[in-house]
């Protein structure tokens, strides 16, 4: 779109909630409007103020290019929590952009080189971070940021670094040394409840049908319950389940959704059909990406778009409000392996990683002969060398990173090398290591994990998603909230769902989290083998060059035979095995 005076022109993905309040700030800046989308207002804002001014007047969620035809200077920018993806580079002597990868590799002179940093922060992370990508010369734009680009550093190919209009980081710590102060619990939770309110109802506009993900969690079953209590309508509400009833979270997702009253649809996937969604993966995400939870998000964006167009989604609240339990498993963990002198501890870890995997299973079948029933100790002896590997961690910082982690990557890569400056930041002191594990997932896993598995499933099948969660001033209150909203006791989200008890019963909603997982041990020995064999080809893996191939099938047999279940790390090297065999087509 080229704007009213002439000057700009622009390229835009993405919505501005709150483009029409913009209208009314731009006054006798306005131009004459040519017709009523966002995008002609965010164009306007550029031309009236500039372009850093305007970035921080938005509510929204984009990726923008944006010509200056007067100074011949390009500026590129992301919203302030990584929902639209941007990448950017060379080709040539050319400076190109774009949202999906698909669209830079078509262009001539296009090399494609593989970058190796980027697959071992693969298989640690299971996606890549920005500002990494896969390809070698191109990189990501990272979330709240924006970098200008003269004709002249075009031609000497020397892009300036980006700059921040909004930190995600800063937000975090301004928050924290001013805590909001409520009369009572109350009082907090009416405050929570507006703050949601405004979020949700600035999302709920638009001239197409508009729904929800709903997955019968405390995050999605806020959003719904507060749409439907704002709608005159039922609100149109979608959810996936499955056959095995330790993955099937539909029942819980259709007891809302009748409490509630909406408009409910709901898919189960079956073994039978799960190959055609795997087959169509590496071409949705671009990058290899490796989140098995990517399957169920496709199949409800695919059923949600045969109803609506837009769709919101409960993505957010675990990162804002103290909602994963590895929060808890590592900060209890870091307590007490404190107690213990490093020396000792490192000891001790050495010393249960030289037994053998089998041998330990063995030893905890011997020693508790009824407990391995249980499926929380399942694969007791991988557990124990992840412990092992842990309890040596000078810092907790360190403890955090290697309990999210899936490979150590320079156990199974060749020449690895694995860049982990997470954005190049480094996370200040916080006052409690949840804050901080907190503000880690924020910057990394929610933009580069959660979010862009969300973004590209649904723009593969045309739906867009809106996340009202991540609203940047609902991320700025949560960070003032004192720790004892968040997490009470062991209940984490405690805020929220007080928020949410005044619209579903305690009863619908209290119970262990189950996340959106996906039946993937079941599948790779069953509808998957063949597909997963044909890409862990030993010849292919010696060929290709990027793993050490006895390791990988080491694993993969170990997997079949049941022994073990690598689900999680078979799956992050299948899905760049599928990504690559995909781009050499």
């Amino acid at each position: 779109m080229h704007s009213a005076c002439g000057r700009y022109v622009m390229v835009f993905n993405g919505e501005i909630y709150n483009h029409l309040e913009l209208r009314d700030r731009l006054g006798s800046r306005a131009p004459d409007w040519r017709g009523h989308a966002d995008t002609e207002t965010l164009l306007a804002c550029f031309s009236a103020w500039g372009v850093e001014k305007a970035l921080k007047a938005t509510v929204g969620m984009f990726a923008v290019g944006l010509w200056d035809r007067e100074k011949r200077v390009l500026s590129l920018a992301r919203d302030r929590l990584g929902e639209k993806p941007l990448y950017y580079g060379f080709v040539g002597d050319a400076l190109v952009f774009a949202s999906e990868l698909g669209a830079i590799s078509a262009l001539p002179g296009f090399t494609g080189d593989v970058d190796r940093g980027s697959i071992a922060l693969l298989l640690r992370h299971n996606y890549v971070p920005a500002p990494n990508c896969i390809y070698v010369g191109l990189a990501k734009l990272p979330p709240g940021t924006w970098l200008e680009a003269s004709s002249q550093a075009i031609r000497t190919r020397s892009v300036p670094t980006p700059r921040k209009y909004w930190s995600a980081i800063e937000t975090a710590v301004s928050g924290l040394s001013r805590p909001l102060v409520f009369d009572s619990d109350r009082d907090a939770a009416a405050s929570l409840e507006l703050e949601l309110v405004r979020s949700i109802s600035g999302q709920l506009v638009a001239d197409v049908p508009i729904g929800a993900f709903l997955s019968g969690g405390i995050d999605s079953s806020t959003v719904v319950a507060l749409m439907q209590a704002q709608s005159t309508r039922r609100i149109k509400t979608f959810s996936v389940g499955f056959q095995e009833a330790d993955y099937n979270e539909a029942t819980f997702a259709r007891e809302v959704a009748r409490h509630l009253g909406t408009d409910h649809t709901e898919i189960i996937v079956t073994p039978n059909n799960i190959l055609d969604t795997v087959a169509q993966l590496p071409t949705i995400y671009s990058e290899p990406f490796s989140d098995s939870s990517q399957i169920p998000t496709f199949l409800v964006s695919k059923l949600a778009r045969r109803h609506v167009t837009v769709a919101l989604t409960g993505d957010g609240g675990d990162e804002l409000f103290g909602g994963y339990s590895r929060y808890f498993i590592a900060a209890r963990l870091w307590a007490r392996i404190q107690r213990i002198p490093l020396p000792l501890r490192r000891v001790l870890g050495a010393a249960v990683l030289a037994i053998p995997i089998d041998v330990l299973n063995k030893i905890f079948s011997f020693v508790a002969p009824a407990i391995p029933s249980n499926r929380r100790w399942r694969e007791v002896g991988v557990k124990l060398h992840k412990g092992a590997e842990l309890i040596g961690c000078e810092q907790e910082r360190s403890l955090y990173k290697g309990l999210v982690s899936h490979w150590s990557p320079e156990s199974v890569m060749l020449n690895a090398q694995a860049d982990d400056s997470m954005l190049g930041e480094s996370i200040p002191d916080l006052p409690t290591f949840i804050d901080h594990m907190m503000l880690m997932d924020a910057i990394g896993y929610l933009p580069d994990g959660i979010l862009a598995k969300l973004d590209r499933a649904a723009m593969a099948v045309g739906l867009e998603t809106r996340v009202p969660l991540i609203d940047h001033r609902l991320f700025e209150f949560a960070w003032k909230l004192p720790m004892h909203y968040k997490i009470r006791g062991s209940v984490g989200k405690w805020l929220l769902r007080q928020v949410l008890y005044k619209y579903v019963p305690r009863k619908l909603i209290d119970r262990p989290k189950m996340g959106f997982g996906v039946p993937l041990g079941l599948w790779l020995r069953g509808p998957l083998r063949e597909w997963a064999e044909h890409l862990l080809d030993e010849s292919r893996l010696r060929q290709q060059g990027y793993f050490e191939t006895e390791v990988i099938r080491s694993k993969w047999r170990e997997h079949l035979s049941g022994s073990h279940d690598w689900q999680y790390h078979l799956w992050d090297v299948l899905m760049f095995q599928a990504w690559l065999e995909s781009t050499r087509k």
